[in-house]
């Protein structure tokens, strides 16, 4: 049960981060709560930039049988407006358009690879306790009622942002706020939406998106604010909050309207919330944080999926090349600040501008006011493509750039 690595969530940043390491030789656990394949609230849409990853990775080939059609185009959706504008390609990919998949073919096909690279996995476990000590780290993880210690020399967390649990990087409550926004996801299928369009979905209090996913499936996800969900679910008392927000879409956005016309949704609505978007820390009592636990942007611009695994790039090239510092520990807090500056340059200007963005959506005088300015130049649309990041993927440091890493 003595491990290298114990990587704690099994996401695209935890099964990313557990197959860089098991193919570079280590011994990795990845603990997870929930059993495979799941569902979960996402906009599905990963860049191109990400896809020399998915090479590296060994599952681009998988990947591409199973996603949607490649997204060429942005598009918004507001109100009577309807605008289209091309989606900038990637500069890092020979792949020039991102595309989408579910969470629950995403999530497992990484977990298989990591399995089959020698990965053990703990599913469906949870983590009940966890205690640094100077050779690493001891951790109790629940397997439905029976308990386990596992040993490793360095932890990863990569569990997420918003939900609450027992390690020191698991969010903490707080009190209600009428700007908390909710997050609602669901499949629709038979729907009209041009195929390879992702339009911007902006209504008041709120913003949403939708692209063609797999298997001819529409995605449609979307956040809003606590205080326009209270008024949505007083309007609407006789159906459920999801039902009442996509009213509400319908009500206020003529495009989205007519691309679910024939649509319907296909299982049940997903829910989850309040998301927490921001910049946190990337080390935290010797843990190592990936994904939407170290810094989530708004989904307004779709790059959570990509953010999430490459910052487990990032992580996972830093602890590879300098095996000795992260495993010895005598240079683990060096390359821990190294990792959170490379961090920070890849991530932190896009996730400022994805909270720019949101703001300026949600505040309908505003986004009224920039309606006849995207009218006239909706080439503007391709520029919040490329600010989002969906052009060129983070730079790793220069001091790991070695063969096989870009």
């Amino acid at each position: 049960m003595k491990y290298d690595a114990l990587i704690v969530g099994a996401g695209p940043a935890g099964g990313t981060a557990a197959l860089l390491l098991a193919k570079a030789g280590w011994s990795v656990a990845v603990v997870e709560k929930s059993k495979f394949p799941r569902r979960k609230v996402c906009g599905e849409f990963i860049s191109a930039t990400s896809f020399p990853l998915f090479h590296r990775l060994g599952i681009a080939r998988q990947f591409f049988e199973q996603a949607g059609p490649e997204v060429r185009e942005v598009g918004l959706f507001a109100g009577e407006t309807v605008l289209t504008s091309a989606m900038p390609g990637s500069k890092n990919s020979d792949e020039l358009w991102g595309r989408a998949l579910g969470r629950e073919h995403l999530d497992t096909l990484l977990l298989d690879a990591a399995a089959a690279a020698g990965a053990q996995v703990w599913q469906p476990c949870a983590v009940t306790h966890l205690q640094r000590r100077i050779e690493g780290f001891t951790c109790t993880v629940s397997n439905r009622g029976t308990m386990v210690t596992l040993q490793a020399g360095i932890v990863i967390a990569a569990h997420g942002s918003w939900q609450p649990g027992s390690l020191p990087t698991q969010a903490v409550h707080r009190s209600r706020r009428n700007s908390d926004l909710f997050a609602f996801k669901a499949h629709f299928v038979d729907c009209d939406l041009k195929r390879n369009l992702m339009p911007l979905l902006i209504f008041p209090g709120g913003y949403g998106g939708m692209v063609q996913s797999d298997n001819d499936r529409v995605s449609l996800s979307c956040c809003i604010r606590r205080d326009y969900l209270r008024r949505l679910r007083r309007e609407f008392r006789d159906i459920n909050a999801a039902d009442a927000v996509l009213k509400h879409i319908k009500a206020r956005c003529d495009g989205a309207r007519e691309a679910l016309a024939r649509g319907r949704v296909e299982k049940t609505w997903l829910a989850a919330g309040p998301i927490q978007p921001g910049i946190r820390k990337r080390y935290l009592q010797g843990i190592f944080l990936l994904g939407n636990a170290a810094g989530e942007a708004h989904p307004i611009v779709a790059e959570g999926i990509s953010m999430a695994m490459q910052s487990a790039w990032i992580l996972c090239d830093y602890l590879v090349g300098r095996q000795q510092d992260a495993l010895g520990g005598t240079g683990l807090e060096i390359l821990a600040k190294d990792y959170s500056a490379t961090w920070r340059e890849g991530f932190a200007k896009r996730i400022h501008a994805a909270a720019m963005f949101a703001h300026l959506a949600m505040r309908p005088a505003t986004s009224a006011m920039l309606l006849p300015l995207l009218k006239l130049f909706p080439k503007i649309l391709t520029l919040g493509a490329k600010l989002s990041g969906k052009t060129k993927h983070v730079a790793l440091a220069r001091r790991l750039r070695v063969s096989g890493t870009m």
